[in-house]
């Protein structure tokens, strides 16, 4: 014993090392451990719906998952097979899964799928809004629309799990209780916003649009990774050496918010006997003609010039209040007089919100709205964090147009709040 500290003591900086080494190999494996012990606890509680008896004329449920491979760097396969796929083959579900292959693909695979009982999208954000845009743009999506959308949140940037299912920062632990929360069937409505150029087909947006300064630098980001957790800043600090003040400007023409109908029933009734509906052709075949409705009152349109750093639209996903009484998106047009140094830091929070409204800017609420873009605008904008060419657009709110799985205690919270 004497000898073997001795050693330790004429050569501590190995022996340092090697207790630093050992220490975060052993917390390593103890993370494993308990991702583990997630992942058996997430398969007994969905053999649980597996193991339910049904009867036997009743079929199956099919649920088509639309895996995108290539999110999370190229980590997304793995890790939905690790932590998601288990979950869904014992749930009792018949499974179809189909990954793409290359980026748009799940817009198409969208517009030619066949009936499903469940889409779920296993990806990022880019995957969910391919899925919601090749869904909206069938010729039935008025049917197809009223399928309930499942998100298993394996991508880079998921900002519709903040949304549906409670945080965590165990990456494990957020995935399968994204997937239980769609065994266990609780949904929520969500908007869309409807963008739409001149010439191109519309595109849908649960999110927002984005389109600035701050958006541009954070996408360069990723081109400073040798600099750690510096990149964000980097790249926003940067961004003002080539051009400063940076300003976009643009006219907006938009329309207020809309009030909101009552929600439609989601089980429709039972068709009524052959007399009664004869019954009733009768009375409207000779009746009084009815008279012909009043024209619809014309919109208010209101117009604004605006000079910004950034303009975003966005939804109110992200704040859910199934008691308003209004539809509307929040439109937030920022001041362009910002100094350098609040560029740079408010730069690195909207990292972490991307719509983020931050005070001094201008708030819009509408339904509908028009933005104008100078002749030879360029630039992008970023449509739930994907990259699209920055051009005249006409963006519109589909309130509670999908339905989307969602952890139940964020649902009993949002009923909660109804009551009170």
């Amino acid at each position: 014993m004497a000898k073997v500290l001795a050693a330790l003591r004429h050569h501590w900086k190995k022996s340092t090392f090697g207790a630093c080494l050992l220490g975060w190999g052993g917390h390593w494996l103890y993370g494993k451990h308990c991702d583990n012990l997630l992942r058996r606890a997430a398969c007994q509680e969905a053999q649980a719906f597996g193991n339910q008896l049904m009867p036997a004329t009743m079929p199956l449920k099919k649920a088509t998952v639309l895996l995108n491979p290539a999110a999370c760097k190229g980590k997304a396969g793995n890790l939905f097979e690790k932590n998601a796929a288990p979950i869904l083959h014992l749930s009792g579900l018949d499974v179809t899964v189909v990954k793409t292959d290359y980026e748009g693909q799940a817009k198409h695979l969208l517009e030619m799928m066949e009936n499903t009982d469940l889409i779920i999208v296993a990806g990022g954000d880019g995957t969910v809004q391919e899925v919601i845009t090749g869904l909206l743009r069938r010729a039935d999506e008025a049917a197809f629309s009223k399928i309930p959308i499942g998100f298993i949140p394996l991508g880079k940037t998921c900002t519709l799990s903040h949304t549906l299912y409670p945080e965590s920062t165990n990456q494990v632990q957020h995935i399968t209780n994204a997937t239980l929360a769609i065994l266990k069937g609780e949904t929520v409505p969500l908007d869309v916003l409807q963008i739409k150029g001149e010439k191109e087909q519309p595109v849908f947006a649960v999110s927002g649009l984005r389109w600035g300064s701050y958006r541009d630098a954070g996408v360069k980001a990723n081109k400073y990774w040798y600099l750690g957790p510096l990149k964000t800043k980097a790249a926003h600090l940067f961004s003002i050496f080539k051009e400063w003040p940076q300003k976009h400007q643009a006219a907006l023409m938009y329309v207020g918010p809309a009030e909101r109908p009552p929600e439609e029933p989601e089980e429709k009734s039972s068709r009524p006997p052959l007399y009664v509906r004869l019954y009733r052709r009768l009375r409207s075949y000779w009746s009084s003609p009815k008279e012909f409705p009043q024209e619809v009152a014309p919109e208010d349109w209101e117009e604004l010039k605006l000079s910004t750093i950034e303009l975003s639209i966005a939804t109110r996903n992200r704040q859910l209040d199934l008691a308003r009484t209004k539809d509307f998106m929040d439109i937030c047009i920022e001041a362009e007089s910002v100094s350098k140094g609040e560029f740079v830091h408010r730069g690195s929070q909207k990292m972490r919100d991307p719509h983020m409204c931050p005070e001094g800017s201008q708030c819009i609420q509408a339904s509908r709205c028009i933005l104008q873009l100078p002749e030879g605008t360029e630039g992008s904008f970023g449509i739930d964090n994907e990259e699209y060419e920055a051009m005249p657009v006409e963006v519109k709110l589909l309130p509670r147009k999908l339905r989307f799985f969602c952890d139940p205690k964020i649902r009993e919270q949002l009923l909660q709040a109804v009551v009170q």
